[in-house]
């Protein structure tokens, strides 16, 4: 029997509330109801071994299209900002759009705590799926999107006339807002920030609301819903969800070069470097050195700020490690730190973690702003 696609929303509605039965049943029945199959287009990409495979809608059949479509799951639809409708075969580098797996997509709005009358700012328009969740939800009048990329958006357009909604969509760089559509009751972000952008602040309502993933350069992410008070002075804690969302892209990571280690100090390391296998403890070191980018290999991880040129690499010694430093940053020296510190709290999840935040200055706290706390890079 061909696959039915409405049978298939309702069932991917149902395999989400058994996973997450706290969901407001408002999202899950945004989930059934919207045509997700409208929103990825004849392409995807799939994860290969050494990068990503292109997957045409017209190869696969419209059976198994559709139950790619209707599985919860992210499916990548542009790399390094090539269109998976425009590749002739396989490509290589990091991801640049996607469809997000619809789960996120709920647990993201749920977070938010947004609800029908109120007036949305959604950064990062994508494929037009999440946008038409939330103005399924909220209503289309009550939803503005902004999208980076003009040739997404334009598709985005398409794709949600088709599905029958109809948003405010603009066209620019999300972390300046969307100035002339404002004020909003909360901001959404489908990409991850290492910062909240100013223009966030100015163009919330008092009371406001920004729900986000803060990230950075290691690629730790935190999700967090920000309550703006009559100070200007945002205020939030980090939930427990370990997700995240691609970095936007004035965010993004400088190119890095092939990793050749630097002579430098070494010294017993008074940690395991391991610690940063854990989604709060990689969390704490991209806190401390918020330069750095992070590798992990078979001997140990390696840390590098690319404009300094400084580096950090752990090998075994013995039954412990050393590590190897180069460079004017102690990066291992700052990690190792904010790890320790992290540890003698009793090595906390995020749901410990909060942050206060103002246009000039955002500082991310465990325990309370007056435990260990790191200031975010700005700008």
């Amino acid at each position: 029997m061909p696959a039915d696609p409405s049978a298939l929303r309702l069932a991917l509605a149902e395999e989400i509330t058994a996973a997450d039965p706290t969901l407001d049943p408002g999202w899950l029945d945004a989930i059934a109801a919207v045509p997700r199959e409208l929103f990825l287009g004849t392409s995807v990409f799939r994860p290969t071994g050494t990068g990503w495979q292109p997957v045409l809608r017209a190869e696969a059949g419209q059976e198994e299209w559709l139950r790619m479509v209707y599985s919860d799951r992210t499916w990548v639809t542009q790399v390094e900002g090539t269109d998976a409708a425009d590749a002739t075969g396989p490509v290589t580098g990091s991801p640049t759009s996607s469809a997000t797996l619809p789960s996120l997509v709920a647990r993201t709005a749920q977070v938010a705590g947004v609800r029908p009358g109120q007036k949305i700012l959604e950064v990062g328009t994508g494929t037009g799926y999440s946008t038409a969740l939330l103005s399924h939800r909220l209503g289309s009048e009550n939803v503005v999107s902004v999208e980076y990329d003009a040739g997404l958006a334009a598709s985005a357009a398409a794709h949600l006339r088709d599905a029958g909604y109809a948003p405010t969509l603009a066209v620019g760089d999300g972390l300046h807002g969307c100035a002339e559509h404002a004020d909003y009751d909360a901001i959404i972000a489908t990409c991850s920030v290492r910062s909240l952008p100013p223009s966030w602040f100015w163009q919330l309502d008092d009371g406001g609301s920004i729900t986000t993933t803060v990230s950075g350069w290691m690629l730790a992410s935190g999700l967090i819903r920000l309550v703006l008070d009559d100070e200007g002075v945002a205020r939030g804690r980090f939930t427990g969800d370990t997700i995240s969302y691609m970095l936007a892209r004035p965010h993004e990571r400088p190119p890095s070069p092939t990793f050749f280690p630097q002579d430098g100090d070494t010294r017993p390391a008074r940690l395991d470097p391991g610690l940063v296998d854990h989604w709060a403890g990689r969390f704490v070191a991209q806190l401390a050195v918020p330069s750095a980018q992070l590798t992990t290999t078979d001997s140990g991880v390696v840390l590098r700020d690319v404009a300094t040129g400084s580096q950090a690499w752990t090998e075994p010694d013995g039954d412990a490690w050393s590590v190897h430093q180069h460079g004017p940053l102690r990066l291992w020296d700052r990690a190792e730190t904010a790890l320790l510190q992290w540890r003698a709290l009793g090595s906390p999840d995020l749901t410990e973690f909060g942050m206060t935040a103002t246009p000039f200055e955002q500082t991310v706290w465990i325990g309370s702003p007056e435990g260990p706390h790191w200031s975010l890079p700005q700008g």
